[in-house]
């Protein structure tokens, strides 16, 4: 997996779904965000992508076929699907989603 991650072939992409469990993480004391969120933002997404949130994603987060039932990992799956992209994840439930490429973050 570390190969794949650290290959400067690969795009590196994130979605705004990634940002707001971050914020959610933060507000519920699970995770420290240090400064302005604005500044912590573009720090850290400064090598990435941002992947859109568009309709059709919100339409395949409802369409594809996931026993998952976790909005925000549905919306992600469903980023991954549409833009045929490797969902990278530690969340068990994520991989092997059989259509969607998925990469385990362990």
């Amino acid at each position: 997996m570390q190969r794949e991650l650290v290959d400067s072939e690969n795009e590196f992409w994130i979605s705004p779904i990634s940002i707001w469990e971050a914020f959610i993480l933060r507000r519920k004391g699970r995770i420290s965000i240090q400064g302005e969120l604005d500044d912590w933002i573009a720090d850290a997404t400064a090598h990435l992508r941002e992947a859109p949130l568009t309709r059709e994603i919100v339409l395949a987060s409802e369409q594809l076929p996931l026993a998952h039932q976790d909005l925000a990992d549905r919306f992600l799956a469903a980023t991954a699907y549409v833009l045929d992209l490797t969902l990278v994840t530690a969340d068990a439930h994520l991989l092997g989603l059989g259509e969607i490429s998925t990469l385990a973050n362990r």
